[in-house]
């Protein structure tokens, strides 16, 4: 007999949110579970790690039953304390979300959901990030997850080349609205952002980040634009930053120690 699949499933989003619950009860199906995620909401951290204060493990309780691990740290945190200390093996793939808005553009560089993904990879696991793309309270998030969970299979039959990762954004609609999947690049928007300055009850003065996207793609497989299209992006990315179309340019550059 086979052994069964190992799948770790973190976020950004924090442990309670519903994304990763409606997550956890579709990969169930093919796999055991193992669940580390932040305590509390870490969205928007980026690949940040925690190295001067200590971690903090606690296990969470849902129903009566083991659900899994909150850590009071970031979705890296997670992933690498999952992956070295708190599973008993590497698993064979990680997930990181559903999360509750979208991962396109330049929001890849901020995001913690991405992030945890980003930190499978590293540790050598096969590891793909799931958004749905709706900031409103109430979304839906089953089509989105059960797409996750054919992928899943994917991945685990057909791998991914080292370094690589998979990021996932499925748009807020009805599953029947859905025009297909598209692979995609990652987009070239941008957040125009601005801080708004406002006085706490001490008359003390504090700064609220506001922003709105502004789109300056308008290629069909951009993963923005087949958000808006109705169509699920896949965007192969990857962590090596390097400009390496730059570096001969720069050797010519003779600069002097």
């Amino acid at each position: 007999m086979s052994k069964k699949l190992s799948i770790l499933i973190s976020n950004d989003d924090g442990i309670f949110s519903e994304g990763i619950a409606t997550l956890i009860r579709e990969i169930k199906a093919i796999a055991d579970v193992t669940v580390v995620a932040p305590e509390t909401q870490q969205s928007a951290v980026g690949h940040a790690i925690t190295v001067h204060r200590p971690l903090r493990v606690r296990e969470v309780q849902k129903e009566g039953a083991f659900f899994g691990y909150a850590v009071d740290g970031t979705p890296a945190d997670c992933v690498k304390l999952a992956t070295r200390h708190l599973m008993p093996s590497k698993p064979d793939l990680v997930i990181s979300g559903i999360n509750h808005g979208s991962n396109t553009a330049i929001s890849v560089i901020y995001s913690g959901t991405v992030s945890a993904a980003t930190e499978g990879t590293i540790l050598g696991v096969p590891s793909f990030a799931v958004s749905l793309t709706s900031f409103e309270s109430n979304v839906d998030y089953s089509y989105a997850a059960r797409f996750a969970r054919r992928l899943a299979l994917t991945v685990i039959e057909r791998g991914l080349p080292n370094g690589t990762l998979l990021n996932v954004n499925v748009p807020p609609v009805p599953e029947e609205q859905i025009r297909g999947v598209v692979i995609t690049k990652q987009g070239k928007s941008i957040w125009n952002d601005e801080f708004e300055a406002r006085r706490d009850p001490g008359n003390r003065q504090y700064f609220w980040l506001k922003g709105e996207l502004v789109e300056l793609d308008n290629e069909e497989d951009i993963d923005q634009r087949a958000i808006l299209n109705n169509m699920v992006s896949i965007t192969p990315i990857q962590y090596d930053l390097t400009n390496y179309a730059l570096i001969a340019p720069l050797r010519e550059w003779n600069i002097a120690p």
